[in-house]
């Protein structure tokens, strides 16, 4: 599965929203841990507070009863004067006394939890409560999810004799608590639905201030080519960051019109080179049949021969053959060499389209035109051999096929002129269809190959474009357009 990429802009933004929902979150939890725990402590020191007034309360009373203050004595003790009852009331708690055994003596309520109905403390609780170091036990328990506490703690006398258990259940009640954490935290979710809307703006507008340079630097990155004119970055108001990038990046377009210019320079020097070793080779072909003409000539010259005059005639023919094809590598090297000057001239171009085919014989080659009249800046001779050199290439390609065809075609485009030249013959393979506008590329026996490269050459000197379809055994379509 191709793993989804997103941009730095997305980035940014979805940051800025998981930033503010985490941090929602967060202290959403954090409130209700330090609530919680806020509870605990709360719950855990009204308990002990009331536990030691009851508890100072015990001692007044067995200071100033008429009984011995002892274990026996303790439940006759409370129970005068309904002491007991007075001290529940005063606290608002209920409490039990248990002896030293874990045993109930006496209790405020009869009616309060089940397990104080309990007449003996569990073994465990008393053990507990005789090795804790100050001498009282915490026991948090739950039932039908209400949540208390139970605090076992010792009576004693006045010399710290412990006298007996006193046992104090104390109930939590949270609803205070629990509504004052509901209130904070709904005003909590509406400051933070505030601040994540205000999060999307800003990510939003920040994503984009941040992402212009980028987006910029991007384009022209996307936008650089080797074979032309490179326009440098200038940018504003951007990071330091931004600013190094964009120096990098306008270094390198320096470097790389300066390694343009060297390859250009390189590639130009390669193909006259080559295009001289072409030419030196062309030449080179009818000099040898001329050279052996003459010699033949000189061995077998004999003026009293009667067919004497026949054979110079021979003779005159294959050095004149050979000269007239010379001359014709020569006019084509010139013609591709030569590069045209920009003229102004406004032609009629259908006008002049059909004049060029006027030198052709061929009943096949058709001439259609949707406009008498389409005018553009093009130099009338150049233009001709434009067209003469597409349509003798046609002709070319049409040898040995039944049926031959050629339309030349003038069309009024938007801005342009379009001139197109489409023939029927054996078309281009696709091999030969990267090299077509190559300088010396042909797949003729005879030429240099220098036709199609000179009307690449002639059209561009013009800010035109030529393009070609081809299929095999099915026909080729040249076309041209320059602005009108």
């Amino acid at each position: 599965m191709k793993q989804l990429k997103l941009s730095l802009r997305n980035r940014i933004f979805i940051s800025m929203i998981l930033l503010v929902l985490g941090a929602s979150i967060l202290i959403a939890g954090v409130t209700v841990f330090q609530y919680t725990q806020e509870s605990e402590a709360y719950h855990r020191d009204r308990l002990e507070r009331k536990e030691q007034a009851i508890r100072e309360n015990i001692k007044f009373v067995l200071g100033n009863t008429t009984h011995i203050v002892n274990t026996e004595n303790m439940p006759v003790i409370l129970k005068e004067r309904d002491k007991i009852y007075e001290m529940s009331q005063v606290h608002d708690m209920h409490l039990n006394i248990y002896n030293l055994s874990g045993r109930l003596l006496i209790k405020s309520n009869e009616s309060f939890f089940r397990d104080t109905m309990n007449v003996q403390i569990n073994p465990y609780i008393l053990q507990e409560l005789k090795n804790s170091r100050d001498k009282r036990f915490l026991r948090r328990s739950e039932v039908n999810g209400q949540k208390f506490q139970s605090s076992y703690s010792y009576i004693t006398d006045n010399q710290f004799k412990p006298l007996a258990i006193l046992y104090l259940p104390y109930v939590q009640d949270d609803k205070m608590l629990q509504k004052d954490l509901n209130d904070f935290l709904v005003k909590l979710a509406e400051v933070y639905l505030f601040m994540l809307v205000l999060a999307i703006l800003l990510s939003y507008f920040l994503s984009k201030y941040i992402t212009k340079s980028l987006k910029i630097v991007s384009e022209k990155i996307i936008e650089t080519r080797l074979d032309k004119r490179n326009q440098k970055i200038e940018i504003d108001n951007a990071s330091e960051e931004i600013y190094t990038l964009v120096a990098a990046y306008n270094s390198m377009i320096d470097e790389l019109e300066e390694s343009a210019v060297k390859l250009a320079t390189g590639e130009r020097e390669q193909a006259w080179r080559e295009m001289a070793k072409q030419v030196a080779h062309e030449i080179k072909n009818p000099l040898t049949p001329m050279r052996l003409s003459v010699q033949s000539f000189q061995r077998n010259f004999d003026p009293r021969d009667p067919n004497i005059d026949k054979k110079v005639e021979e003779y005159s023919n294959t050095l004149i053959h050979q000269i007239d094809t010379m001359s014709a590598i020569a006019s084509a090297f010139s013609n591709f060499a030569k590069m045209p000057a920009q003229q102004n001239e406004i032609l009629n171009v259908p006008k002049i389209v059909k004049l060029a085919l006027d030198i052709f014989n061929e009943e096949y080659i058709i001439f259609t035109s949707e406009k008498e009249e389409i005018l553009a800046k093009f130099d009338r001779t150049q233009l001709i051999r434009v067209v003469t050199n597409l349509v003798k290439n046609a002709t070319q390609a049409l040898q040995d096929i039944e049926n031959p065809r050629i339309l030349v075609n003038v069309e009024d485009e938007e801005d342009t002129v379009s001139i197109s030249v489409s023939d029927n013959g054996v078309g281009i393979s696709e091999e030969n269809k990267d090299k077509v506008f190559e300088p010396k590329f042909t797949t003729k026996s005879s030429g240099m190959g220098l036709g199609l490269a000179m009307v690449k050459n002639l059209v561009e000197t013009y800010n035109g474009t030529i393009s070609f379809t081809s299929k095999r055994n099915k026909g080729t379509i040249f076309t041209i357009r320059f602005p009108k």
